[in-house]
């Protein structure tokens, strides 16, 4: 039995292979980009692991997620043991979708107006008192999101073409929140149990990917030893705040076992979650501050979960 870990980026995944590979835990890469699929035949020996990214469109990978939607769903009708599957690929892959389970979960989030078509997504931001951003539907580290203060910006920065259309075609614009500082908060969960929780300064912008890897094809993710990345995550000491055990709740809900919620908080203290990474990434330079791997907790949790599976394949037999 092994370890079936489905991606379609080598870089991000990487670490926790290499993870796997010092537990000396049996495990395959499935790298999704492209391939086939027998619907006929039954699913290899063991745990199924999916880190899908929503932004897998911005390497070359335009149809990975449709793939993985294909397997995800061929493992579970045959009974295979999938972490992070059709459910948690969904919400990755559509930000409406978690803004919609975060709201059934009673966790804030938000204003958020979806729009398709240059008139509709202007009439969304007229509906807007104040600043508001812009974020594709479908993204990943940041992708697509915008800061205007009026609607004329906006209409001025589409005509002229500054703005990446969205690969779906789903415009959000969303309410500015305006933080006392710039920071926001990411809180990884592993397992569906708290990992830690990291400060992520934003005065630079949004892209916020934490993987080292970032740096290797996105300029302008601030991670990576080139990106200064020391100074952009921060582990927090002791972390401990009253969404986690929501977050928690809205992972068993929504059947997802890894994953990373960012919150920012206004003047008043309000906390407002604004993204759910189902293919969550780690920052060295934070961690090893901190003394801990992400990797390392993650590369475990998937070799128990190996060997519940393969306890029950004894029982069975």
């Amino acid at each position: 039995m092994h370890i079936h870990v489905i991606h379609e980026n080598d870089e991000w995944t990487a670490p926790l292979l290499a993870e796997l590979e010092a537990a000396h835990l049996p495990h395959v890469g499935w790298h999704l980009a492209e391939g086939r699929l027998a619907l006929d035949e039954p699913p290899p020996p063991g745990v199924f692991y999916s880190r899908m990214s929503a932004s897998s469109h911005t390497r070359g990978h335009r149809y990975a997620p449709e793939l993985t939607a294909c397997v995800l769903a061929w493992l579970e009708a045959a009974g295979a043991r999938v972490l992070n599957g059709t459910r948690a690929l969904a919400l990755e892959v559509s930000k409406a979708a978690q803004y919609a389970a975060l709201a059934r979960a009673g966790i804030p989030t938000p204003r958020t107006v979806a729009a398709v078509g240059r008139a509709a997504v202007l009439e969304a931001a007229e509906g807007f008192d104040g600043a508001f951003i812009t974020k594709h539907n479908r993204a990943g580290k940041g992708l697509g999101v915008h800061l205007f203060q009026r609607t004329s910006e906006l209409a001025r920065a589409l005509d002229d073409g500054a703005l990446e259309p969205p690969v779906d075609g789903v415009w959000l614009l969303q309410a500015y929140v305006r933080a006392p500082t710039p920071h926001i908060t990411r809180v990884e969960l592993v397992g569906q149990e708290l990992l830690y929780a990291v400060r992520v300064d934003t005065s630079e912008g949004f892209e916020l990917c934490p993987a080292d890897a970032c740096a290797v094809g996105d300029a302008f993710c601030p991670a990576g030893a080139d990106a200064g990345v020391g100074e952009k995550f921060a582990i927090i000491d002791g972390f401990d705040h009253p969404l986690v055990p929501r977050y928690r709740r809205f992972m068993r809900d929504n059947a997802i076992a890894v994953a990373a919620f960012e919150f920012i908080e206004d003047g008043a203290g309000n906390a407002y979650t604004y993204d759910v990474n189902t293919n969550t990434n780690y920052n060295s330079a934070a961690e090893a501050r901190a003394g801990v791997s992400g990797m390392r907790r993650l590369a475990a949790y998937l070799g128990e979960e190996l060997a519940r599976a393969a306890e029950g394949e004894r029982r069975v037999a």
